[in-house]
């Protein structure tokens, strides 16, 4: 008898739950050998305070271009691979007024209108840093954020508001054909070099700043600090505005059925619209803010972050907004801390193989499936 009873326990056992213990096992075993390597003195506790921070601030910008793209396919149903180049288009227009704004008097404004196509001056020159030029970078981040938010109406109304009742595969060729023309008429101005844009970034550094030294040398650098700041600001704005504004309610409500709230009255036009002014804004804004971060600008910018943006909403739970921004910061986590195991050309291989086997045994994503704004 009791033969029979241990072997309809394992026949109850499934796949996807001995997936799953492996999963967690492997984790475990991450997660002693991390703590070896501490203890042993191969890896410093100040190195690790640099990987864990580098991945929250990793995860911040990905999560904002990410509420973006969720919401499009929680409102619209469709799965927007444009959404990269509207990064890209906030990262353009951004610097742009940036350097039209803080480079009066010191850079020709042909070279600043185009963001130093032709070699101009150089970001130290301009200042271009957070102290540098303040009043230019908030303009800047305004600007991006205004100007990506004219484009994507624009684009809903050349394009997608023709299709909104046609089926997801026409959509997303459809939205794959705005991002090559979109990229490309950025390219026509800006030319498809990459240059830096940002000057060095100034850092506080002080003794007391420092956090069990998880802070190397308890330094501050000033352009991340801005990135943290803006990104968390929007994210608690966008919860606010979700959960206590009639507006948040109706975007959710159209997420649930979009028929239903035609029905009861829900102004679903007005509702897409603002969709695209938040996701929008938000791509454009994150777009500024990863360029600010790292001081260089392409036009592949966007393109390139947009497989990570698109893990982060899966892995989360396509359709939720709370679900991407978990994604993100898994994403982002395990693109850094990867770098104690492995070299740093292979740590986004660490992070999409991570979300596979997540989503192996969690196939809806780490929120279930929950598709809701």
């Amino acid at each position: 008898m009791s033969t029979g009873t241990e072997r309809g326990r394992f026949a109850d056992v499934s796949a996807q739950d001995v997936l799953g213990w492996v999963l967690i096992l492997g984790l475990v075993v991450l997660g002693v050998h991390l703590v070896w390597q501490l203890f042993t003195g191969d890896l410093t506790l100040g190195r690790l305070g640099r990987y864990v921070w580098n991945g929250f601030v990793d995860s911040l910008y990905i999560g904002l271009a990410a509420i973006g793209l969720s919401m499009t396919y929680s409102i619209l149903r469709f799965a927007n691979f444009s959404h990269g180049d509207l990064i890209t288009t906030g990262a353009f227009s951004g610097w742009t007024a940036a350097y039209v704004i803080g480079g009066i008097g010191i850079a020709e404004l042909s070279s600043r209108l185009l963001l130093r196509a032709d070699g101009g001056a150089q970001p130290g020159e301009v200042g271009m840093s957070i102290l540098g030029s303040p009043v230019a970078i908030v303009l800047g981040l305004v600007t991006a954020a205004v100007i990506t938010i004219l484009v994507a109406l624009a684009i809903d109304r050349l394009v997608y508001r023709n299709l909104r009742n046609a089926d997801g595969i026409t959509l997303l060729i459809a939205s794959v054909g705005v991002a090559l023309a979109l990229r490309y008429v950025i390219a026509f101005f800006y030319t498809s070099d990459t240059r830096g844009v940002v000057a060095s970034s100034p850092s506080l550094t002080d003794e007391h700043l420092s956090v069990i030294g998880l802070l190397p040398s308890g330094s501050i650098n000033l352009h991340e600090a801005t990135l943290v700041i803006s990104a968390l600001t929007l994210i608690v704005a966008v919860h606010l505005l979700l959960q206590y504004t009639k507006l948040g309610k109706s975007m959710r409500a159209m997420s649930d059925n979009k028929d239903l709230a035609l029905i009861t009255g829900i102004p679903t036009e007005r509702v897409i619209f603002s969709t695209w002014v938040i996701g929008a804004g938000l791509a454009g804004v994150a777009g500024y803010l990863i360029v600010l971060d790292r001081g260089q600008i392409t036009i592949n910018l966007g393109w390139f972050l947009l497989l990570l943006i698109f893990a982060a909403v899966i892995l989360g739970g396509i359709g939720s907004i709370y679900g991407a921004l978990a994604g993100s910061l898994v994403i982002g986590m395990t693109i850094n801390l990867s770098l104690v195991w492995i070299p740093a050309d292979l740590n986004e291989i660490a992070a999409f193989t991570l979300m596979i086997l997540v989503l192996i045994y969690k196939p809806d994503g780490l929120f279930g499936g929950v598709e809701t704004a």
